[in-house]
């Protein structure tokens, strides 16, 4: 993954990773946001009319080895998983197509954003670092999301806590294109559904359990049995907006069914590999292109300058 070229690109990208570690705190080798991860591995299985959707090659292959990383919100390493500000919960799934070779969906547990912009981004993230608890009403956050509803409307929106990452649903914010054999034009985004069916806690519940309870869960959830995800596709309608994250599509959207990941077991050397890998919100593989949406390529410089901080700290 190259390191993009655009000077304001790079620096957005610089000061929003400084901004994140002003609210989280500086960890070296570890990641400025999302920070609280586990890795697990297994494969994906095409459904039959993937292919059909798109050319890329794992919609096409019998089945492809996948890598997934289950996270909690937040740059803090040590959050408790029932600390409400560990959600949305995220999900990243490496493809590995060959040696060296791979494609990434990267997604999160509420369907939305909050900004459009990564300059929109970077003033909600210094308005919440400079709202202190105990600051005098409105504070620069509360400032901020009255006047961007789209902020307010993600910040409103219901956060349960799952009761394993195996029974949490993830959405693919950003829209991608997909091609076909034929030339044929398609935008989705992804979703993620648990085979086990979506299960949360209420707050009762959440409070009661222990700080390590979601990765307690799933590391002993996959020794016992597979665990077991539906990726699907959410297809635009005509006149959908394809570049805004902000923005939902129809509640009525088709929705197509793209295949199985079933994972059986943990990474081995977890905390290693987790320091080496750099997931891409860009697909860069043929069948799947970018939208326009502003956000891939800022957090794909993103997660390329701290992944290689990470690397080397």
């Amino acid at each position: 993954m190259p390191l993009p070229n655009d000077e304001k690109l790079i620096a957005l990208s610089e000061a929003l990773i400084a901004k994140f570690q002003a609210i989280f705190g500086a960890y070296p080798g570890i990641r400025p946001a999302h920070a609280k991860g586990i890795l697990l591995k297994g494969e994906f299985t095409p459904a039959p009319g993937a292919s059909a959707l798109s050319r890329a090659p794992h919609f096409a292959n019998p089945s492809t080895p996948v890598t997934v990383r289950f996270s909690n919100s937040t740059g803090v390493p040590v959050i408790p998983d029932n600390d409400p500000n560990a959600n949305p919960r995220g999900i990243a799934v490496r493809f590995h197509l060959g040696e060296r070779v791979h494609t990434d969906i990267i997604a999160h547990s509420t369907d939305g954003f909050p900004t459009h912009t990564g300059e929109e981004f970077l003033e909600f993230l210094t308005a919440i670092a400079s709202s202190a608890p105990g600051a005098p009403s409105p504070t620069p956050v509360e400032a901020f999301v009255g006047s961007h509803p789209a902020a307010l409307a993600f910040v409103q929106t219901p956060k349960p806590a799952p009761v394993s990452f195996a029974t949490e649903g993830y959405f693919g914010v950003t829209a991608m294109e997909f091609l076909n054999a034929e030339g044929g034009s398609q935008f989705i985004r992804y979703q993620i559904s648990p085979e086990a069916g979506l299960d949360h806690l209420d707050d009762e519940a959440t409070k009661a359990k222990e700080p390590n309870y979601l990765f307690d869960e799933i590391a002993a959830r996959v020794k016992s049995a597979p665990v077991v995800f539906k990726v699907k596709a959410q297809l635009a309608g005509v006149g959908e907006v394809v570049d805004n994250a902000t923005i939902h599509w129809a509640a009525d959207s088709k929705i197509a069914d793209l295949g199985t990941i079933t994972l059986t077991s943990l990474v081995e050397e977890d905390a290693a590999e987790q320091k080496h890998t750099i997931f891409d919100p860009i697909p860069r593989v043929d069948g799947i292109e970018p939208s326009n949406d502003p956000l891939l390529e800022l957090r794909a410089a993103i997660y390329l300058i701290s992944g290689r901080r990470r690397r080397s700290a």
